[in-house]
């Protein structure tokens, strides 16, 4: 069975363009079924298409080689345009090398679309922009109206989420309950018993997680998993490298690569303040949040529900974070705090809006804070209704 995706909608826009199309996120989010996906749909209009995964040595080794070397793995025509899917591509010694030569030698009859895990692979390997040759797209974790499609829930997709009807609530606050808890990795989503959920968190934690420390090239597994499981635990706070490093014992250049590590692995999400009065308020630490609430839960390793957590605080910050990426995106996403500690938890300059969960709202934070920007409307959500914001 084909589950559609939000991504998959924009993508479909640009199979006719020039670009090379560039899936990157987490291991295991759904990036080979999006390919694949996206294959089918060619082939159905009859467009010639071929497929393959870089984890096969033969082909990494071929095409190492040389670029060239494509075509002595797919078939081409010159009248027909062929659509190359290639799974894992971060794995070429030499990948911006290789699209670039396609792009600006074949493109008239070749169109390649292609997958990468790990980002740090990604940017140390891509030496240049590639500009005007691609087109990224980045893959999360499921957003919750996904969520909900994945589930078989359809009677929720099209409703107003600020208009149910109590029955409608009731129904919603189930399936948002299980979703804060376990997460949007597509596996653990489509699996109904919960201590499954748990061992496949499990899994991505131990096994795919531990492909991302090994091509990192950290040596100290052990550390790197002592402060995941830390780190779980300060949600929200701002990040500082040193007092980390005091409290694992390990050097302020470790933590940095670590969190470095974990940020290109699409795992967490440093949050950047917004500032006006650089003098009055906090301009340089960020803040830390999980890209998915279930990885963070195995991590914390708490899986109860929200009335009966005792880091409830931290949590709930940490799901307004994922329901604003999944709606606005990464980079609209900012932070207020003041240096003597009066903060706002979410800040949407470009939009006029900002975030306070409601169990920390002041009134005297809230006031200077629109001193300072008169033109953002603040906020106040509880966790009961969180889901209104993606109404």
């Amino acid at each position: 069975m084909i589950f559609n995706r939000n991504i998959l909608e924009l993508a479909r826009k640009y199979l006719y363009s020039e670009e090379t199309l560039i899936f990157t996120g987490a291991r295991q989010v759904g990036k080979t079924v999006i390919l694949k996906t996206l294959k089918s749909d060619l082939e159905k209009k009859g467009e010639k298409t071929y497929f393959f995964n870089l984890e096969d040595p033969d082909y990494l080794k071929l095409l190492d080689e040389s670029p060239k070397n494509l075509f002595k793995i797919v078939p081409f025509s010159n009248n027909i345009k062929t659509y190359v899917f290639i799974d894992e591509i971060q794995y070429l010694a030499k990948p911006t090398t290789f699209i670039k030569y396609i792009f600006d030698e074949h493109s008239s009859k070749i169109k390649l679309i292609v997958s990468g895990s790990s980002a740090f692979y990604l940017d140390k390997k891509f030496k240049d922009s590639l500009a005007g040759r691609k087109k990224i797209f980045d893959v999360r974790t499921l957003s919750f109206r996904e969520f909900l499609y994945f589930k078989g829930q359809n009677k929720f997709l099209n409703l107003d989420f600020n208009k149910l009807s109590l029955i409608e609530t009731d129904g919603l606050k189930m399936s948002f309950e299980e979703f804060v808890i376990y997460g949007g990795y597509p596996k653990v989503v489509l699996t109904e018993d919960t201590n499954e959920k748990i061992e496949i968190l499990r899994e991505l934690a131990y096994s795919y997680i531990k492909k991302d420390i090994y091509e990192a090239g950290i040596k100290q597994e052990d550390n790197f998993y002592r402060f995941f499981k830390i780190l779980s635990m300060q949600v929200g706070n701002l990040v500082n490298s040193s007092e980390l490093a005091n409290g694992l014992g390990i050097s302020k250049t470790a933590v940095d690569n670590y969190l470095y590590v974990m940020e290109k692995s699409f795992h967490i999400s440093r949050v950047k303040p917004l500032f006006k009065n650089v003098r009055k308020e906090l301009i340089k630490m960020p803040k830390i949040h999980f890209l998915d609430l279930g990885l963070r839960n195995f991590f914390a390793n708490n899986f109860s529900q929200f009335e009966f957590r005792t880091d409830k605080g931290m949590f709930f910050e940490n799901i307004i974070y994922k329901l604003l990426l999944d709606k606005y995106g990464k980079d609209e996403i900012k932070f207020w705090r003041t240096q003597d500690g009066k903060e706002i938890d979410f800040v949407l300059d470009e939009q006029k809006i900002a975030f306070e969960a409601k169990a920390k709202f002041r009134k005297n934070k809230f006031k200077i804070f629109k001193e300072n920007y008169p033109e953002i409307k603040v906020n106040t959500i509880a966790f009961e209704d969180c889901w209104k914001i993606l109404a």
